[in-house]
């Protein structure tokens, strides 16, 4: 019975410590696909921007193509929706480690075909996790383009909508998603990916020298 009882606290043992390292694979693997989604999504504002004089949505009329009078709505799926043929897929949109319970991983850009099973149409911010930033420029490559939106205050809760923060806002991840919650996914307006903590998130909205507006879809 002794011998019994040390075989089972032995296992007991080796299960706490091997199952963290059979799960970082897992954590890391999502980690890196949210890095992948966004470096498309950047991908597609410069492709889309391409045949716009160099522009990206938030700033083309919308009788040209583009969302900028939609700005002020502070809705985010729209400036997403109008660069779908570059995009390809809506699931790119919602990072792997979404917890939000509120949010959907639509399948298609369309309207779906009629009497689908499992048909989840792209159309409302519930289908989308990434911010858009309403003013980034590529001539100003620091300024935030698309990334998490669970950016808050003062760690308050991130507020659902257009909101702007200055250079010295006291930006943070709210319930952070990545590395066992300590960072967070931003795409930059020179379409690089950025893996920050909140204290090199404030450091990187220093850089950019400007105000970043972001259209952030509702909040975890």
């Amino acid at each position: 019975m002794i011998e019994l009882l040390i075989v089972i606290a032995c296992l007991g043992i080796l299960a706490a410590l091997l199952l963290p390292a059979l799960a970082r694979p897992k954590v890391y693997a999502q980690k890196i696909n949210c890095v992948n989604n966004l470096k498309q999504v950047g991908v597609a504002f410069r492709t889309w921007a391409l045949d716009f004089g160099d522009k990206y949505p938030p700033q083309v009329s919308i009788t040209n193509g583009g969302t900028m009078e939609l700005v002020n709505s502070g809705t985010v799926y729209l400036h997403y929706q109008v660069m779908s043929n570059e995009l390809s897929t809506p699931k790119i949109l919602v990072c792997p480690e979404e917890a939000a319970r509120q949010r959907w991983t639509a399948n298609t850009f369309g309207l779906g075909v009629p009497g689908e099973h499992n048909c989840i149409p792209f159309s409302s911010n519930t289908n989308v996790s990434y911010f858009v930033g309403i003013d980034a420029v590529d001539t100003s490559p620091s300024m935030f383009l698309s990334g998490d939106a669970n950016i808050g205050v003062d760690g308050a809760l991130p507020k659902t909508g257009l909101q702007s923060f200055s250079t010295n806002s006291n930006i943070g991840w709210y319930q952070p998603r990545h590395e066992k919650g300590k960072k967070g996914n931003i795409g930059l307006a020179d379409g690089s990916v950025q893996v920050f903590d909140s204290k090199e998130l404030r450091k990187a909205l220093t850089v950019s020298g400007v105000t970043n507006r972001l259209a952030i879809p509702a909040s975890p």
